[in-house]
């Protein structure tokens, strides 16, 4: 039994370094965001980039698909973009004898990564006809439901809220995200990797290592890791200390922060501390693997309120906080 489970952990940290080792030929000072990636794919999740324009993130997620033999589609959200863009409709077809007859046509999200690229440039009502798919793994159009093929995996990238002509998104889509990454200017350094890379006659050309079935075989594997109770219940009150609320809330959220994350923020932290001990070649999570993952799995859930937003704070400040103040189990 043994020998089988290291087997497992075996599999999933080769699998796991060459899909990333993949990426990085292209993506180039961004580690800890790649790794975020694959593990909100892996977690059965979906990420959210926000970043300026410019700095790789639609090919980050185009570099992803090209590694996997999974379907990729993308939508560049805009203003005028409507649901039916995303999810498909029904179009009038003529039949063989002439008769009329509606066909549905399959939008976008028919996908297994679908890149929701400036997710905040298209108004709430569109943005909100993501929110099915992504919980439901299934889209509703007329009478009908449609279940997409698994792997499903949306990465969406945002503008920065202070950008002309963006949409904040909507709690209930925010929550729907498994993280949250900042993406920042890359480094001296890697500028000029990336311009070794890109303006030459070449560019870099990455190799398929996996495909949908492994991807589903790598997420049992992710379920199968135990966690102690001690363990949860520290990433429980690491959630609960996000409400403004006593007992578990300290000083700086009941003063600046308006709503805390949901169960999902609970589970993101679980789950990701699952695949981070697979990582560290552990069969169980540790109270430091659920700190690593804090961050962007909750930073998203976190809601300021009126005096939070007016004097600019950021939610990683607020988390910060609360990882200082919410002791370990002994």
């Amino acid at each position: 039994m043994s020998t089988a489970i290291d087997q497992q952990i075996e599999t999933f940290q080769n699998q796991f370094k060459r899909i990333k080792d993949e990426v990085s030929k292209v993506i180039v000072g961004y580690e800890d965001i790649i790794d975020g990636v694959i593990m909100s794919l892996l977690a059965h999740g979906h990420v959210l980039l926000e970043g300026v324009p410019g700095l790789g993130k639609t090919k980050l997620v185009s570099t992803l698909s090209n590694v996997m033999h999974l379907k990729f589609s993308r939508i560049q959200f805009t203003p005028d973009l409507m649901p039916a863009d995303i999810t498909g409709t029904n179009v009038v077809q003529e039949g063989k004898h002439g008769e009329k007859l509606l066909q549905f046509q399959p939008g976008p999200i028919f996908a297994n990564i679908v890149l929701a690229d400036e997710v905040n440039r298209a108004t709430p009502k569109t943005q909100s006809a993501l929110l099915e798919a992504m919980e439901e793994t299934t889209v509703s159009v007329g009478k009908r439901t449609f279940r997409l093929e698994e792997p499903f995996f949306v990465l969406a990238t945002q503008n920065p809220l202070e950008q002309e002509g963006t949409y904040p998104l909507p709690e209930a889509q925010l929550d729907r995200f498994f993280m949250k990454l900042k993406v920042d200017y890359p480094t001296v350094d890697s500028l000029h990797t990336i311009m070794n890379r890109t303006t030459r006659v070449e560019e870099p050309q990455v190799n398929r290592i996996v495909d949908g079935a492994e991807i589903l075989e790598m997420r049992k594997t992710i379920r199968a890791v135990p966690i102690a109770r001690p363990v949860q219940d520290y990433a429980v009150r690491l959630m609960l200390a996000t409400h403004p609320r006593p007992p578990h809330a300290n000083a700086t959220t009941m003063r600046y922060v308006r709503c805390g994350a949901s169960p999902r923020g609970a589970q993101a932290l679980v789950i990701g501390g699952k695949i981070r001990a697979l990582l560290q070649n552990r069969v169980h999570v540790s109270c430091e693997d659920i700190r690593a993952v804090t961050y962007g799995a909750l930073r998203h859930r976190v809601l300021l309120n009126f005096e939070g937003e007016a004097e600019r704070l950021d939610t990683d400040t607020i988390l910060k906080s609360i990882l200082e103040s919410t002791p370990e189990p002994k």
